[in-house]
């Protein structure tokens, strides 16, 4: 397997985690807005922010641990 590609998903989860604190500091500051749809609009985004990053941040690791286990096989022919 290509290098270029494991440090592309390490790249990814790191940018997921951007994202996930992001939503976070999101979430927090909606709380200090005074117009309540403001606030639920914000509320909901920042959520949804969250929701996404969060779930692309255990998929890329579930992804590398998968074709790490198949790269490890007994059976497995390597090709040069």
């Amino acid at each position: 397997m290509k290098y270029t590609w494991w440090l592309l998903q390490v790249i990814m989860t790191l940018v997921s985690a951007f994202f996930l604190l992001f939503g976070f500091d999101m979430i927090m500051g909606s709380y200090s807005l005074n117009d309540p749809f403001s606030f639920i609009m914000t509320f909901f985004a920042a959520s949804f922010v969250i929701l996404i990053s969060l779930t692309l941040m255990i998929s890329f690791p579930i992804k590398m641990i998968r074709v790490y286990r198949q790269l490890n096989k007994p059976d497995y022919k390597r090709e040069s």
